[in-house]
């Protein structure tokens, strides 16, 4: 199932890179950062609370949507810090 879910998320990022929502760089994981470079973070939401984040990479000829993580609810939320005890 989760399979499908990335496969349309592909297919519909493929169109329009654009298609997720900006995460604000306040909200960012430090590791994503460090990690990947990244100067753009966006979240698609997916069916059933996953969640799949990605950065843009591009140039004025060419967009790449850069898929870096997708998660059930509880991991995103664990990884961007929200409700950790």
């Amino acid at each position: 199932m989760l399979a499908g879910f990335l496969s349309q998320a592909i297919s519909d990022l493929l169109e329009n890179p654009f298609a997720g929502v900006v995460i604000p760089r306040r909200l960012w994981p430090r590791n994503y950062v460090l990690r990947y470079g990244i100067n753009h973070l966006r979240k698609y939401d997916l069916p059933e609370g996953w969640r799949l984040v990605y950065s843009i990479k591009g140039n004025d000829i060419e967009i790449v949507a850069v898929l870096l993580e997708w998660f059930d609810h509880k991991g995103y939320e664990k990884r961007f810090g929200y409700n950790v005890k």
